[in-house]
């Protein structure tokens, strides 16, 4: 008898862990998704990634960011605190937001006050999912708060480009600002170099 096509013990656990994880995430599917999705040329070790992954969304929590922590994460108003105090509980909840795989992006342009604020009055307590899986970070977009920059007189952006000046004017390469230029018919104003530059930590998108 020829055994040589038998499978090895790792690649039934795996054709094991894949029946359960269907079976898992079955419920929160619409009849026809897994049509949708094309596994045919996906290993199975890559499909239980995927579906792992959309199971932990499926089931995490959404919860305030603050909530995230134990015990949880509350910030003093920045008015109780000395310059150094606040900067240093900046970087202590910086650091803390990257342990529970939150990161800030573009943050540049913002004094350390404005970035502790944001933190403090809309990032600790707007409520999203929390997905439990390691290589999984949330990123928040900090380029949509603060002061946007300064526009001469009489001139006009469409709305989409106001949203997005600051990142814009900061952030974005001449290849990006190029495309919106073309895309919307504008000049954009200069680029500027962002005010307060920091070493954030940073993980994959």
């Amino acid at each position: 008898m020829n055994f040589t096509n038998a499978p090895t013990p790792e690649e039934v656990s795996c054709l094991l862990q894949n029946a359960a994880l269907r079976d898992a995430i079955e419920p929160f599917l619409e009849d026809e998704t897994f049509g949708d999705i094309d596994f045919f040329e996906m290993p199975t070790e890559v499909e239980n990634r995927y579906l792992e992954s959309m199971l932990a969304w499926e089931q995490a929590p959404v919860l305030p960011v603050g909530r995230w922590f134990s015990p949880s994460l509350v910030l003093q108003p920045s008015c109780n605190l000395s310059e150094e105090h606040l900067r240093e509980e900046l970087w202590a909840v910086i650091e803390r937001l990257y342990q529970g795989r939150i990161i800030l992006d573009f943050t540049d342009h913002l004094s350390d006050h404005e970035l502790y604020n944001l933190i403090r009055k809309e990032i600790l307590p707007t409520a999203i999912k929390r997905v439990d899986l390691p290589d999984n970070y949330f990123h928040w977009d900090c380029s949509v708060a603060g002061r946007v920059p300064e526009i001469s007189d009489g001139e006009w952006y469409p709305e989409p480009v106001i949203d997005s000046l600051i990142w814009l004017t900061y952030y974005a390469d001449n290849a990006e600002r190029s495309e919106w230029e073309v895309e919307y018919g504008i000049d954009l104003p200069p680029r500027e170099i962002p005010p307060y530059p920091r070493a954030m930590p940073s993980a994959p998108v």
